[in-house]
């Protein structure tokens, strides 16, 4: 709901252990992007917003999306039905449904599948507690709803935000508020495409998050796109199998079974040649849920293709960050507000 209160887009997130795999808002889909998220000219042309927005979100890493719990702004509907019908997932949270997307929904995993309806207007109250082998910490609910007023101080010598960049940039925001810190979050076109959480130290957040990044784009590679898959090979084994295919680390055993989905063994994806398509790699936007505390997060976010960045700032190296990104050519704004999450 954040989300689409802070865009006016329809929007969802793919949840899994109380963080998301992904987040997205309705950004129509290019056509590369809708060859590696196995989207039919039939199926996109009847995508609605919140069906657009449920795919993106579920594709930004769709293997971490494996057995997700769902959350949409807006009403499902039958098209959403449809494509939450064929991934394997445990449930879904939504304001309302249509009556035909609800028949679908119920017919799910046998009857199991969970689907609440949630309350638009609920108020969950200033406070939030966490209770610990007996003792109950309170602390006052971050209920700041990030917007494009928080993207207004630029700090970098590049002032350009423009009205995409602010709308990544919020939707990295507002996914990482609900993610568990340490955590950074990339977006682009819309979508979330690498979310690092949970990690000591906010670096290892960045290359975490980073590693996603850039599996999500080599899903784009040509090679990948034409990966000769049998007949009958299931949605989720196609899914892993071009990520092995990008990660290309394979045990001896391993490679022979993976080799056996094939009409024909693929030819490897070389590491020259992921570089260099990683090197087109442009516009995507990292945000923080404190400040960047040194600028080694910067320097490998640069190798990325980022180009914006928000953080709450407030460091002492605020300087010596906001001069890495001059030296790389991003816009960074300084938000004020930090997001941690546990």
């Amino acid at each position: 709901m954040e989300l689409k209160q802070a865009t006016g887009l329809a929007a969802a997130a793919s949840f899994k252990h109380v963080s998301p795999a992904g987040a997205a808002v309705a950004v129509p889909l290019t056509d590369v992007e809708c060859q590696a998220y196995e989207v039919t000219p039939e199926t996109r042309a009847t995508l609605t917003p919140v069906s657009l927005a449920y795919l993106r979100a579920r594709n930004a890493d769709p293997m971490c999306s494996f057995g997700d719990f769902s959350a949409v702004s807006d009403e499902v509907d039958e098209a959403t039905a449809k494509y939450l019908k064929k991934e394997v997932s445990d449930g879904i949270v939504a304001p309302s449904y249509t009556p035909e997307a609800l028949e679908i929904l119920k017919s799910k995993k046998g009857g199991k599948f969970i689907i609440l309806e949630a309350t638009p207007n609920y108020n969950p109250g200033d406070l939030e507690y966490r209770e610990v082998y007996g003792m109950t910490f309170s602390q006052k609910r971050n209920d700041v709803v990030i917007g494009k007023e928080h993207m207004e101080k630029v700090v970098t010598s590049k002032k350009d935000l423009d009205e995409a960049a602010v709308r990544d940039l919020i939707v990295a925001s507002i996914c990482i508020k609900y993610t568990q810190s340490n955590s950074v979050g990339f977006s682009k076109d819309g979508m979330m495409v690498g979310v690092g959480a949970g990690q000591q130290s906010r670096v290892d957040c960045v290359k975490l998050a980073g590693r996603k990044v850039e599996t999500w784009y080599l899903r784009q590679h040509p090679k990948v796109l034409g990966l000769p898959f049998k007949e009958g090979v299931k949605r989720q084994d196609r899914v892993n199998a071009r990520v092995r295919y990008i990660e290309g680390d394979f045990t001896a055993e391993e490679k022979v079974r993976w080799e056996a989905q094939f009409t024909s063994v693929p030819e490897p994806l070389t590491e020259q040649e992921k570089a260099q398509f990683l090197s087109n790699s442009k516009g995507i936007s990292i945000s923080s849920d404190a400040f960047f505390p040194f600028r080694d997060s910067i320097d490998h976010a640069s190798k990325l293709g980022v180009s914006y960045v928000a953080q709450p700032g407030g460091s002492v190296q605020d300087e010596q960050v906001t001069e890495a990104c001059n030296e790389y050519g991003m816009a960074m704004c300084f938000t004020g507000v930090r997001l941690f999450h546990h």
